[in-house]
């Protein structure tokens, strides 16, 4: 059996998500929704997903599982503060309480996988055989987060866990800097789904009536989106909507505020590959700040995978690929190469480099991280062969 602790299930297409429903023919998952890191405010925000954890809870069962196949989603009532030695007892207290049933009457060994570092006490507290921390985000620079707390908690976990999985190149190296190596496993795509939109795609009446081209940007929008950038963009524009598609995250006010950006909620992901063909240009705007060098975006692979010109700033994460999009330096350049490519095709040398996507398949990453979380990792040379193997 597989244990879980990440984001809520099905909420929205997080890299674990892709890998572990990949997984689910040869796995039973136990799918633990935990209630996030961040600390609570009286936000509109906070009281939003607070009302949303109140009524996952109360849809639950008297265990708090609920009764699917596989995954089983299992929803434990959580103390929303982790500061304090007795925040963090409680929590370890309602976790192990609602987890370790399920454990027991599971009858098979239990491999743990967490992306958070909140679970570092159920280590030795769960019958779990091996424990592995998948690390996507430095919860130590994330806006908005008890940084602190995350950090400390975050060591706890590097010093007991059996394995470390890190998403780019920045996380292996502050791994590394906490005494412990982690295996490289950078995120996949599904060039199949992104470069097969729905026929059907209610989207369409919703970005119809905006005046094109499109310039469009989809995920979390919060305080690493640079604001100087699109705002500059927006000034150099003679026609055209700069559209920003997801949740809206506490980002700075002035953004939203901007000539020519308007904004969409979030958009279920079998929308999304429509949405990337009815743009002009995909841009990935992100400020230069701590927690954007070390963050490996799922965006990235998608936004290639699309076809359409990519614009992004120059952080790590771009490096493996800067030979496949534009990257840009400064708002000047930003907005330089956006109304550039709104003027002709993709490159074909940029068309070229991306038919390497072909290699960076989920499956192929998923059957990686199975072969980590059991303690039995594929050798290096193997993996590129994999790659083509299941592409084939």
């Amino acid at each position: 059996m597989l244990l879980v602790f990440s984001d809520d299930w099905g909420r929205h297409p997080s890299s674990c998500q892709h890998l572990v429903q990949r997984l689910l023919a040869r796995h039973q998952v136990l799918w633990v929704n935990t209630i996030g890191t961040r600390v609570p405010s009286f936000s509109l925000s906070t009281i939003r997903r607070g009302v949303e954890k109140i009524v996952d809870w109360s849809l639950s069962t008297r265990t708090g599982c609920r009764e699917s196949s596989n995954p089983s989603v299992l929803r434990p009532r959580m103390w929303p503060w982790f500061r304090r030695r007795h925040d963090r007892w409680l929590n370890e207290h309602l976790l192990t309480r609602a987890i370790e049933p399920v454990l027991k009457s599971a009858g098979e060994p239990v491999f743990a996988v967490t992306t958070i570092p909140i679970v570092a006490d159920l280590i030795g507290r769960l019958s779990v055989r091996r424990w592995t921390y998948y690390c996507v985000d430095d919860f130590s620079v994330w806006p908005g987060l008890d940084q602190a707390t995350m950090a400390q908690m975050e060591r706890q976990l590097l010093q007991h866990c059996d394995d470390v999985i890190a998403v780019s190149e920045n996380l292996v190296e502050h791994i590394a800097g906490n005494g412990r190596s982690a295996h490289l496993l950078p995120h996949g795509v599904d060039l199949t789904f992104w470069q097969s939109p729905s026929a059907e795609c209610r989207l369409q009446r919703e970005v119809e009536h905006l005046p094109r081209p499109l310039i469009v940007f989809w995920g979390v929008i919060d305080r690493r989106m640079n604001v100087d950038w699109i705002r500059r963009l927006s000034a150099d524009l003679q026609e055209g909507t700069i559209l920003l598609v997801g949740r809206v995250d506490d980002p700075d006010p002035a953004l939203l505020a901007i000539d020519r950006v308007r904004h969409l909620p979030a958009l279920p992901l079998q929308q999304l590959p429509a949405l990337g063909q009815m743009a002009d240009v995909l841009v990935m705007p992100y400020a230069d700040l701590p927690v954007t060098r070390a963050m490996q975006p799922l965006k990235l692979l998608e936004y290639l995978a699309t076809g359409k010109p990519v614009v992004c700033s120059d952080l790590p994460a771009i490096g493996a690929w800067s030979d496949c999009l534009d990257v840009s330096t400064s708002a000047e350049a930003f907005s330089s190469l956006v109304r550039k490519r709104l003027k002709g095709d993709l490159p074909a040398e940029q068309l070229l480099a991306r038919e390497r996507l072909r290699l960076e398949s989920w499956d192929a990453k998923a059957l990686q991280f199975e072969n980590y979380v059991l303690g039995q990792p594929l050798p290096e040379n193997n993996v590129q062969a994999l790659s083509f193997a299941l592409q084939s």
